[in-house]
């Protein structure tokens, strides 16, 4: 009875032991480009997930604001903004939350989900899934 028992709890909590989580730090991929931007920090907080801008890599744009952006975060700094807002977690993916492009001010449908342990997928779009653009992302090792 023993060995079935640790058996079962094994397989029960076997997913856990191997489940991936979002949150962490992220090099940013442009998907137009190819190169690093920035390095965002995904983070939960309510139960939903969250994106801000921790790191810009290119020296020109450190100090640029969202000058294009609407709302609150009109004219803030890009460093430190909150790029993607109220992500819920849906089976493997995150989703019904939105997500900012701060060069264009414009704020879009978004999911993200883990392709693997060290690579986010994050797609923005409007509409359906099906218009929009997508990035890959890339884990920041500590």
């Amino acid at each position: 009875m023993n060995k079935l028992s640790c058996i079962i709890i094994t397989l029960l909590f076997a997913p856990l032991l191997f489940a991936q989580s979002v949150t962490g730090k992220w090099k940013t991929i442009d998907d137009e480009t190819g190169k690093a931007l920035g390095v965002v920090e995904i983070y939960e907080k309510n139960g939903k997930v969250y994106g801000r801008v921790l790191e810009i890599l290119n020296p020109k744009d450190r100090n640029k604001t969202c000058a294009n952006c609407s709302g609150d975060d009109r004219d803030k700094p890009i460093l430190g903004l909150t790029i993607i807002k109220g992500l819920k977690k849906d089976g493997e993916e995150y989703n019904g939350g939105k997500i900012l492009d701060p060069k264009s001010g414009k704020l879009y449908k978004c999911y993200i989900n883990l392709e693997n342990k060290d690579k986010l997928k994050v797609r923005g779009y409007i509409g359906i899934s099906l218009f929009g653009r997508t990035q890959y992302w890339h884990r920041v090792k500590p």
